[in-house]
């Protein structure tokens, strides 16, 4: 039985909706951006100014071992740039999310942060571009005039978050237990799915 599940995921793609409704039927906790809100708020940092922040940190983080232990945390951050404090605190705040009890965690690096566990089940959700910009319009309110940019955009911005974290290739099928095409079998057959898996 798999106690976590870890979520990477597409824009658009349904990543977010699938691992919200998963842990509702599994009865699981649910993270994925408090887990940014929390570790600004406990270095104080504003909530508008995070997310760029957050995409600054330069070269691989979790496999730096100069400034991190995979699996600890760093004793003295105040000399590291501000968003490379940023994420090891996420990093400790997902650690310590795992150790409360069962838990769904979208994003974050989380299942790089997680490789080790037995416990744990890693999914990279994606789609094809037709299935998102439909997705896109819908669900997200994007103009159908920017949505293409607006995807490119977010993949990008996703991809660069985990390959400058981890080392890895977003998206690489090693890195995962499971890789689902939501618009090829739905949002409700992938949360199906992961259920069968988890139990």
């Amino acid at each position: 039985m798999y106690r976590i599940i870890t979520i990477e995921r597409q824009y658009a793609s349904g990543g977010n909706e699938i691992g919200k409704k998963l842990a509702r039927e599994l009865d699981y906790r649910f993270q994925d951006h408090s887990i940014l809100v929390e570790a600004a708020k406990r270095l104080e940092i504003p909530s508008t100014y995070v997310e760029d922040l957050e995409e600054t940190a330069p070269g691989s983080i979790i496999f730096n071992l100069s400034q991190t232990v995979l699996g600890g945390t760093v004793k003295n951050t105040n000399n590291l740039p501000l968003a490379t404090r940023l994420f090891l605190e996420e990093k400790q705040i997902i650690e310590e999310l795992v150790e409360k009890g069962n838990c769904v965690i979208v994003g974050r690096c989380a299942s790089a942060i997680l490789k080790d566990r037995k416990d744990c089940l890693n999914v990279f959700i994606h789609a094809d571009n037709e299935f998102r910009t439909k997705r896109a319009i819908e669900k997200e309110k994007i103009s159908p005039h920017e949505v293409e940019a607006i995807l490119r955009k977010n993949d990008k911005r996703r991809s660069n978050f985990y390959q400058t974290h981890t080392n890895w290739t977003w998206g690489d099928k090693e890195h995962f237990h499971m890789i689902l095409d939501s618009g090829e079998i739905g949002i409700d057959k992938c949360i199906e799915l992961l259920k069968i898996t988890c139990k």
